[in-house]
């Protein structure tokens, strides 16, 4: 098991959420279920530790005001809580550079002496209740910052160069983002395990009846690119479904003024119809004639496959370990009903995508409301087509790349 410790730096907002929420944000990859993480906050130049948990399984959900930062997030178990101690202590075994050997990227903590010595500190404070510190009327991100911690700087190894390209287009054979994107799914995003999830990328079986579109003139499809079906335990839906929208500005679109009227004119619209699809603003009985035809023809797609099903079942026995493999099926059925209602989600994947597009598009998509009051959710994401220059070292994480 490796152990690690997670600073939140000076934002005790976000320590707090951590401990609320059950989940934790790290801004580059490498921390993975099983680990056992501390958790730290700056008060007054003082790095505390109030808080420690395994690592669960990765999730999307980021419930921090600056979520963006966070690229690897995962859930929270077996949290244990302290009378906040100051983790300089490490020093007493690192020496002067603690931080860098102990804290610097959440790096797993290889020395037994300041393993150990985390342990028994922490037990020696141990309480039942969290310590959950108030934020102060002013930022706490204007707080002075530690200079044990906030003075590491990272190491960068380069293990190659690589040069942004084009796709040729969305749906190219060899070069197009929705071939290249569904071929490599689970390697590109990981948050959505195999194991947890199921992509039904035969799209053509889904047709929407959402807003009232011109079709003709705005060119709006009323079938998604794809389904992405994610199972979570955690979640009281359990079901999360996502509808994909692929969208490419590829070859053919760049100039600014072409991009802008695409995305104004077509993906905005595009993407409003999808949300409406399952929202109160369409009729419930066209509504629920929808959610029917779509749930019994994602069940006739998991039945066709023996391996699915049997991914099915243990998600099904997951939440209810005695249920006869006769109810497995219904029990399923009530599941995606469930989920169309309670917990749908836009996701948009495309070759190009500014923070203020994100943000517009959220804005519009979360104002469509579902059955039970909670708003339909929106995720984009980025995806870019990158060639190689050079491999300098192919065991180092990072590269660099040019567009």
């Amino acid at each position: 098991m490796n152990i690690r410790i997670l600073h939140c730096s000076t934002s005790i907002e976000n320590y707090n959420v951590c401990i609320k929420e059950k989940v934790v944000g790290f801004s580059q990859r490498g921390a993975e279920p099983g680990d056992l993480v501390y958790i730290v906050v700056n008060i007054d130049k003082v790095s505390l530790c109030g808080a420690r948990g395994i690592l669960g399984e990765i999730t999307d959900y980021k419930p921090w005001a600056d979520s963006d930062r966070y690229r690897h997030c995962l859930y929270l178990e077996n949290l244990e809580f302290c009378t906040p101690f100051d983790i300089k202590r490490l020093s007493d075994v690192g020496g002067k550079k603690w931080a860098l050997k102990y804290v610097q990227s959440s790096k797993p903590i290889r020395d037994e002496k300041a393993r150990q010595l985390l342990d028994e500190v922490f037990l020696k404070n141990k309480q039942e209740s969290f310590y959950r510190y108030i934020i102060d009327e002013k930022e706490d991100t204007e707080q002075e910052k530690s200079d044990d911690i906030d003075s590491v700087k990272d190491e960068i190894s380069i293990m190659g160069t690589f040069q942004t390209i084009n796709f040729l287009n969305e749906t190219d054979e060899y070069r197009g983002l929705e071939t290249l994107v569904n071929q490599n799914f689970h390697h590109l995003f990981p948050v959505y395990a195999a194991s947890k999830s199921i992509l039904i990328t035969e799209n053509r079986m889904f047709k929407t009846k959402g807003l009232d579109l011109d079709e003709s003139i705005a060119g709006i499809r009323g079938i998604p690119d794809g389904i992405l079906i994610e199972f979570d335990k955690k979640n009281q839906n359990y079901l999360k479904i996502n509808l994909i929208e692929y969208e490419c500005y590829g070859e053919k679109k760049t100039k600014a003024a072409q991009k802008s009227n695409y995305f104004n004119g077509h993906i905005i619209p595009q993407l409003m119809r999808f949300a409406s699809t399952f929202s109160i603003v369409t009729d419930k009985s066209i509504r629920e004639r929808t959610i029917e035809d779509w749930v019994n023809k994602i069940i006739d797609y998991i039945y066709f496959s023996p391996e699915i099903v049997e991914k099915i079942t243990t998600w099904i026995r997951e939440v209810d370990k005695d249920i006869s493999e006769q109810r497995i099926a219904l029990k399923l059925k009530d599941l995606l009903v469930e989920g169309f209602k309670a917990n749908v989600r836009i996701m948009l994947i495309i070759d190009e995508l500014t923070g203020e597009q994100n943000d517009t598009i959220r804005n519009v998509i979360n104002a469509f409301k579902l059955e039970n009051g909670s708003a339909i959710s929106f995720i984009g994401y980025t995806v870019r087509l990158e060639q190689k220059i050079t491999v300098l070292d192919s065991k180092s994480e990072y590269a660099l790349s040019v567009q």
